[in-house]
Formats: structure tokens, sequence, C-alpha cells
């Protein structure tokens, strides 16, 4: 899995970051920051989640 995000779009949610803390964090100004692009296949199903809850949707995915 690949993940892209579109950071420009961020409303500051931070469901990304409670869900996958290790693929996902703020900055000082709440917008999200993508810390891996390639997560491990453990941490896919909470990406897919974290996609699906986005309120924007700036989360990409592909396989």
């Amino acid at each position: 899995m690949r993940v892209s995000i579109d950071s420009d779009r961020c409303v500051s949610a931070g469901q990304c970051v409670m869900l996958a803390p290790d693929v996902f964090d703020q900055d000082d100004d709440g917008i999200v920051m993508l810390l891996q692009d390639e997560p491990p296949e453990d941490l896919h199903a909470v990406v897919r989640q974290s996609a699906s809850l986005c309120p924007v949707r700036l989360i990409q995915l592909s396989e």
C-alpha cells in the first residue's frame, strides 16, 4: 500500500493521527503530516479506516 495526502485541504480533525499514529502526525497548526508513505501490512487496516473517516478525504491510498 502507498499513502499520499493533500495536506493543503486538512481541517485538523486529527482522526487519522488517533487511529494510525505510526503513519500520521500533526504539525503545530494541526495540519496532518505523513510519517510513512508505505506502511507495513499490519497497519493497512487502520490506514484504510483513517482514510474513510477523514472529513475532507485528503488521504489517498493505492495498492
